[in-house]
């Protein structure tokens, strides 16, 4: 089934927030950051299409070096339990300093190829559904707020919020159209 290492994703893609995506075509500075809750339920419903296909088809790699549609489906939870952390911290703390998470490492230990994907479809979708609901508190100067990932880039909760949403995206775009309209290979 599973082969291949996967190289870790070193980029910094910080610069999304400057560009459109060449890849998926996601272009946040058109995004406003209010609307990043809906735009996260939107995609999480897409994830609960992706994970209903064919189990077997869900752990196939594409490539040996690229994450099956299931690893990536886990990532995006936990990237969304993650950043909803952060956001908690930006909106309780003066400046807060994110700990770091090893996506790549959270991958292997968590064995992502090995889970449910009923499972993982249901914790995505509250994941989801639990930012989004942390996103539509904030309000006002709140967007203006300041945190800092461990590598120093700063956010505020507006850039922060316009960076997370393309990786949902981005993810939903790897995985293929097949699999996003329902119709896996």
């Amino acid at each position: 089934m599973l082969t291949g290492v996967i190289t870790p994703d070193t980029k910094d893609w910080t610069w999304v927030l400057e560009r459109v995506c060449p890849e998926c075509g996601f272009d946040a500075r058109t995004v406003d950051p209010r609307d990043v809750a809906g735009l996260l339920r939107e995609n999480a419903g897409s994830w609960r299409v992706v994970l209903a296909a064919d189990p077997a088809a869900l752990r196939t790699r594409p490539r040996p070096d690229a994450w099956s549609p299931l690893e990536y489906a886990c990532h995006v939870r936990d990237t969304i339990g993650v950043y909803h952390e952060r956001l908690r911290l930006m909106l309780t703390q003066d400046g807060p300093h994110y700990p770091n998470w090893d996506q790549d490492a959270t991958a292997v230990e968590e064995d992502y190829a090995a889970q449910d994907p009923g499972r993982v479809s249901a914790e995505l979708a509250a994941a989801a559904a639990q930012l989004a609901d942390a996103f539509e508190t904030v309000e006002g100067g709140q967007w203006q707020r300041t945190g800092f990932r461990s590598d120093g880039a700063a956010f505020t909760i507006d850039t922060f919020a316009r960076y997370f949403i393309h990786d949902p995206v981005h993810h939903l775009h790897d995985v293929g159209p097949e699999f996003a309209a329902g119709e896996p290979a």
